[in-house]
């Protein structure tokens, strides 16, 4: 399965450098759904491989060095199949069975109370979502929506809606960086859906939006790796003043900051994800899956970032990658749990207090969950 991931992160490199590009082809698609590989750690009863995230957090690393775009592409079915599978074990089984998206984020925010714009009303849902990750594809969709205005975060709940009557796919939105992913809107006009519950709704929406933004963390690491093997590449070729660019101080400190950045991220996110994999302390694992996420998107920006500025004056012409890593870094650390929002998480747990969903959630009135 890793020989499987490494060989398509090498032909998404060759194939997928053309920054302009606006999707994947329908051969890639079919090729990674074949495999599974969005959805290798869930259980087989969930449709996936029961391999964990360990071996999860790896192929989404060699995916997103390819392309970090193409890591949420091919992702497929994967976030809904993982919603159904903390939010609804018992519908888990038939996830994988139509293409599928979860919608949280919403184009608009709601001045009148805290909580979703969405609502749902007598058995249907009323609103609109924003951002969401396949949008264009999907015939299903997990939907999260206000179920009790007075409650804020604590009111809202997660609806299993079919595409049909009352849903209306908006079109594809331009973005600033995931150019191959397709983002989209979904309108929701008295549309028919069934309420996904478990016994502790709360804890299950952190389980989801933890592991979600852990899988999100990995392809931070991979963007982070693949900006950083481009960059020391370039300033190790460059010359200046008769020397390679990196023997001056200024860069060569440079490049081993951004060094010791991708391998301490990438160890923090696999700690979390063995954590997970090991399934003792709940609590353990989302702490370290809070410092996981915070890193690893602090870490891509600056990989991004300074690659851009190492290559100097071609750092942001589109003839080079380090322009479009940094786009990407960039629209990679609103994707899932946005830093803040893990630094709450970890906080919360730190002092021992149950973390607040109003806190740690994605916030759909001030950016997108592209899930």
């Amino acid at each position: 399965m890793l020989d499987a991931g490494q060989k398509l992160a090498k032909t998404l490199a060759a194939k997928i450098r053309d920054t302009e590009k606006s999707g994947l082809s329908a051969e890639l698609r079919s090729a990674t759904e074949e495999m599974g590989l969005g959805v290798v750690h869930l259980p087989e009863a969930a449709g996936g491989a029961g391999l964990g995230l360990v071996t999860s957090v790896l192929l989404e690393e060699e995916i997103a060095a390819g392309d970090p775009a193409a890591a949420f592409a091919l992702g497929g079915t994967g976030s809904f199949a993982l919603a159904l599978s903390e939010l609804a074990p018992d519908r888990a089984g038939d996830a994988l069975r139509k293409p599928a998206a979860v919608a949280f984020g919403e184009p608009r925010p709601n001045r009148d109370r805290a909580g979703l714009s969405t609502v749902f009303k007598d058995g249907k849902l009323h609103g609109e979502k924003a951002y969401v990750l396949g949008a264009d594809r999907a015939e299903r969709f997990v939907v999260f929506a206000q179920v009790d205005e007075s409650k804020g975060y604590d009111g809202i709940g997660a609806f299993l809606v079919e595409k049909g009557a009352g849903v209306t796919i908006t079109a594809r939105a331009r973005t600033l960086g995931l150019d191959a992913a397709s983002f989209g809107g979904v309108k929701l006009d008295g549309a028919a859906a069934t309420a996904l519950g478990t016994k502790d709704f709360r804890r299950a929406t952190l389980r989801f939006f933890a592991k979600h933004a852990l899988l999100v963390a990995a392809r931070c690491v991979g963007l982070s790796r693949a900006a950083f093997e481009v960059t020391r590449a370039y300033v190790e070729q460059r010359r200046a003043f008769g020397k390679p660019v990196a023997h001056f101080q200024a860069v060569a400190f440079t490049v081993a900051d951004r060094a010791m950045d991708v391998e301490a991220s990438r160890a923090l996110v696999h700690r979390a994800a063995w954590l997970w994999d090991e399934k003792q302390d709940e609590n353990a694992a989302l702490l370290a899956t809070a410092r996981a996420v915070a890193n690893a998107h602090q870490t891509a920006m600056r990989c991004g970032d300074d690659g851009v500025q190492l290559h100097g004056g071609a750092g942001f012409m589109r003839d080079y990658a380090v322009e479009k890593y940094m786009r990407d870094a960039k629209q990679l650390s609103l994707c899932g749990m946005p830093t803040a929002c893990a630094e709450q998480l970890a906080a919360a747990i730190e002092l021992g207090r149950e973390p607040e969903l109003a806190l740690v959630l994605p916030w759909p009135d001030s950016q997108g969950a592209f899930l």
